[in-house]
């Protein structure tokens, strides 16, 4: 078929074919469905503004755009950041100063507010809550921040809606087309016969994967919480309209689209409902979808799961999915480390991810809007004895400040003391010790936390990929305990760490004495550093150096004629290291020569060690 727009004919038919495979293998040879399904992508395409059809022409010539080595994202809540979108725009400026030219802000749809799951609970793909502004306040941020250089990202939550989206109150009403967007039964048989194999996302707080919904007489698929209602992807119709709220996010003008909860898309009897091979199809038409209409935009595929999980989520270079995946694991097991001071794991888990293809981009991070999972790998921990449910115990005592001589100050979310098992919140700071540190006036504990913190952010802008801050940990934020005052957030410890940004203490960055000063400042080298030198490049050789420590881990670097050699010293502790290398080096940081012969670091430091061929 030749449609008016030729662009669109010269892409769709480059994807044709595949896309119609994948397309009748999911929904049994459907044409009409796949007719509406083709129509509705020229129409998202008819629909994208000149100023969106420009950015992905000059995108389309530079598809690698995404994996500069001078991109520096940051994740925030608009309200909690400036208070609506249009306050966004307003503290564009900071967001530059911070060196940020990729904007992640969280959920910002509309939700019910006692039932909204920190945004994850849509009730309008088409509407911008109320109090944040509209739509049309979201198309202005995004032209400001590509007029900036910066780069939108933006969630779309698409497992499931919330039970106020209309598809559910219809649905609710009756009508059988909208239950059939959903997984609707008469009874407990086909729900019980789901739970002997399905998971528990949240078994403390809100067990089971079914609810029951009187209105309507039938159980529903409810994943994650009562009010969060499953979407059937079996259902072309679902997949249609959810590819069409994708794009119109898109002509918005995202530049990335989030993929929350991708591995949960497709269910099946007998499984246990995650990462089936369906998901695959589902999401590499998206991407097919996405480089028809929008070919600037890229896919992160959000995949809170092991390694051997989360990989396949990029696809292959001849038929790739998702453009970025996070760094989940590691995230997870550098606070592990933070706890034991042991970097044995680390190097492990950073062995793996330095044998996969430079192709694969990952976003990598300190801490996120959400909880800190420990999906360690036991198998490697078991050979030093290390079991499950008391080595959980131990980190979330460590992080919690219930360890003796424990600098952090976190909270437990979703504990389920029947397991052993809970999930942890907090700043970065605050796990840190900065918080610690100011309660009781020790000059010394501070440099320490602040010194630990630096190490942190310094580790992340080491590896290739997107370093990511979550918004204000270029500024050492505390955690804000206030939620426990809020009846609608109380039960929510993440809420501890997702607190309203405080302008007088940012204003503090431009003193060099305060912490707030001196971990801006901190942040602010290490993204000049990296920017500057090309051995940070994504096409670097990079391995795990032997440090002969099990403190200090050691990371490498090779790129056109510069090495780098990074030393991460994890003890509270002064420590030496010989890496044997009497080359001469140039420490980043601070500017001096000397060689790797012996390299001496602080408690809690780290050095970046450059020489030039």
């Amino acid at each position: 078929m030749e449609y008016r727009d030729p662009e669109f004919s010269d892409r769709f038919r480059r994807h044709e074919d595949e896309l119609k495979w994948l397309y009748y293998e999911l929904y049994h040879s459907d044409e009409k469905a796949y007719a509406g399904f083709t129509e509705m992508l020229y129409r998202c395409r008819e629909e994208r503004p000149e100023s969106l059809r420009a950015a992905d022409r000059e995108r389309e010539t530079h598809p690698d755009w995404y994996k500069d080595r001078r991109l520096t994202g940051m994740q925030m809540y608009a309200g909690a950041f400036a208070g609506t979108l249009p306050g966004v725009r307003g503290k564009l400026d900071y967001i530059a100063e911070s060196g940020v030219n990729c904007l992640h802000l969280m959920p910002l749809l509309e939700s019910p507010k006692d039932r909204s799951d920190g945004g994850y609970a849509v009730s309008d793909f088409r509407k911008v809550q109320p109090e944040l502004g509209t739509m049309e306040d979201l198309r202005e941020l995004a032209e400001d921040c590509r007029a900036r250089g910066i780069a939108l990202c933006l969630d779309f939550v698409m497992n499931h809606t919330s039970e106020d989206h209309e598809w559910a109150r219809r649905a609710r009403a009756g009508e059988k087309e909208y239950q059939d967007r959903y997984f609707f039964y008469d009874g407990w048989e086909i729900p019980n016969a789901y739970e002997q194999t399905v998971p528990q996302v949240f078994p403390a707080t809100a067990p089971g994967n079914f609810t029951w919904c009187p209105e309507a007489g039938k159980t529903v698929m409810t994943t994650f919480h009562p009010y969060q209602w499953d979407l059937n992807y079996m259902n072309p119709a679902v997949f249609t309209d959810m590819t069409d709220n994708m794009l119109n996010l898109c002509n918005h003008g995202a530049d990335t689209i989030r993929l929350d909860a991708v591995p949960y898309i497709w269910k099946a009897l007998g499984t246990s409902c995650r990462n089936l091979p369906q998901v695959h199809t589902l999401v590499r038409m998206m991407r097919i979808a996405c480089e028809i209409v929008c070919p600037g935009t890229l896919l992160l595929g959000e995949v809170v799961m092991e390694p051997d999980k989360v990989v396949p989520y990029f696809g292959t270079v001849q038929k790739p999915e998702c453009h970025l995946l996070y760094n989940v694991t590691t995230m997870a097991t550098l606070w592990h480390t933070v706890a034991t001071k042991d970097a044995r794991l680390l190097a492990h888990q950073m062995r793996q991810v330095f044998s996969l293809p430079r192709e694969y981009t990952f976003v990598n991070y300190l801490r996120c809007h959400d909880d800190i999972g420990w999906g360690l790998d036991f198998g490697f921990l078991r050979q030093f004895a290390q079991e499950e449910v008391p080595h959980k115990k131990f980190l979330n005592d460590y992080l919690t400040g219930k360890w003796k001589d424990s600098p952090a100050r976190g909270e437990l979310y979703n504990d389920d003391p029947r397991l052993g098992d809970a999930r942890l919140c907090g700043t970065t700071a605050s796990l840190c010790g900065v918080e610690k540190a100011l309660e009781t006036g020790d000059r010394e504990a501070m440099n320490r936390a602040l010194r630990l913190d630096g190490m942190l952010h310094a580790f992340i802008f080491t590896l290739s990929g997107i370093p990511v801050l979550y918004s204000g940990d270029e500024i050492a934020r505390l955690n804000d305990p206030s939620y426990h005052d809020d009846p609608l957030r109380r039960e929510d410890s993440r809420y501890l760490h997702r607190g309203a940004m405080d302008w007088e203490k940012a204003e503090k960055r431009r003193k060099k004495t305060t912490p707030e000063g001196r971990m801006f400042a901190a942040v602010r080298q290490l993204e000049e550093i990296r920017r500057k030198h090309r051995v940070f490049d994504p096409k670097a050789d990079v391995w795990v150096l032997d440090t002969g420590n099990e403190h200090v881990l050691g990371i490498g670097r090779y790129y056109c004629g510069e090495q780098l050699l990074a030393l991460f010293n994890f003890l509270d502790q002064p420590q030496k290291v010989r890496p044997g290398d009497e080359k001469a080096y140039t420490d980043l940081i601070s500017g001096k020569e000397g060689d790797a012969g012996t390299v001496r670091l602080e408690a809690g430091g780290f050095r970046w060690l450059l020489h030039q061929f």
